[in-house]
């Protein structure tokens, strides 16, 4: 009798296994269309808090990334951020120039960063950067076609400073990233991608393609990177105007097909734990493009 009974038993603890085993990937899937960020250049537009943030809480926005500008107040860095942590949206402070991978201008990044800390020091809890992203982008630079490794030595080398400048404040951080990332290798042999993995807590990759599985596919090396690291990628997406290529921005496509491919992101990109969302370059190319579709909302923006 013991013996038959063990015997039903088994085929239902396979069961509850299998169901505690795919439980974290149900609860994720209902989620995911809430993961979103998206980068915010003209940091003078938060002195009119509500119109950004009703937007990015309709959109499913809940990280910004805030260009720190000199002649925005630290007051207003406040009060934006509070508002913002009111809608569950985090603030990260962004700032870059390819010049920043030299190590003779590395002081340049370093005084932002410190300027961040400074600031968090000086806030109280709710008016806080809870991160930094870096835009350096060195592959811009005409140095980078004939002396790449060195490029990469040094800008490796900043990295490294920059990341434990941020951590020691208790910041997150973050870099935007080229798709073509991993194909860079360090002196070792291993990729630079992983490399900037290892080091920061998440990369955002401009995978900017018009097609949700495209951007998926570029983004997948470093999705599948993060998965064994047990960090976060975001997979951006290109909204804005271009002279690369139609096929790198959905400007010129419907407002339809756009949110059709964001659908298509998400559910290629589901089974990655890395997956963080997308990220929406950039804010007000994203404000344009929707209010251009829905003329009521233009007039209602205007009247703000």
């Amino acid at each position: 009798m013991g013996e038959r009974l063990k015997a039903k038993a088994k085929p239902r603890l396979v069961l509850v296994v299998c169901f505690l085993l795919l439980l974290p990937f149900l609860f994720k899937s209902s989620s995911m269309e809430e993961q979103k960020a998206t980068w915010l250049w003209d940091a003078s537009l938060i002195e009119h808090p509500e119109q950004v943030l009703d937007f990015c809480r309709e959109q499913g926005v809940g990280v910004i990334f805030l260009q720190i500008q000199k002649n925005v107040e630290a007051e207003q860095y406040g009060r934006f951020i509070a508002a913002a942590r009111h809608d569950g949206i985090s603030v990260h402070a962004l700032d870059g120039r390819p010049q920043w991978a030299y190590e003779k201008q590395r002081r340049e990044a370093d005084r932002f960063i410190e300027w961040v800390l400074d600031y968090n020091r000086a806030a109280p809890a709710e008016e806080r950067f809870a991160g930094i992203q870096l835009d350096v982008e060195p592959y811009q630079l005409k140095r980078w076609e004939r002396d790449q490794a060195g490029v990469v030595n040094e800008w490796s080398r900043n990295m490294r400073k920059w990341t434990d400048m941020g951590r020691e404040g208790g910041l997150y951080m973050s870099a935007a990233v080229p798709f073509w990332l991993g194909k860079t290798k360090m002196d070792d042999g291993g990729s630079l991608s992983r490399w900037m993995l290892e080091h920061f807590d998440a990369l955002a990759v401009m995978s900017y393609r018009d097609s949700g599985s495209q951007m998926v596919e570029l983004s997948r090396g470093m999705l599948n990177e993060a998965d064994r690291l047990g960090k976060s990628v975001w997979i951006g997406m290109e909204l804005g105007e271009t002279d690369e290529g139609d096929h790198v921005s959905f400007f010129r496509k419907p407002v339809a097909v756009m949110e059709k491919e964001m659908e298509n992101a998400y559910r290629l990109s589901e089974a990655h734990v890395s997956f963080a969302g997308l990220a929406i370059h950039h804010y007000e190319a994203w404000l344009e493009k929707i209010a251009a579709a829905d003329p009521k909302r233009e007039r209602s923006s205007m009247s703000n």
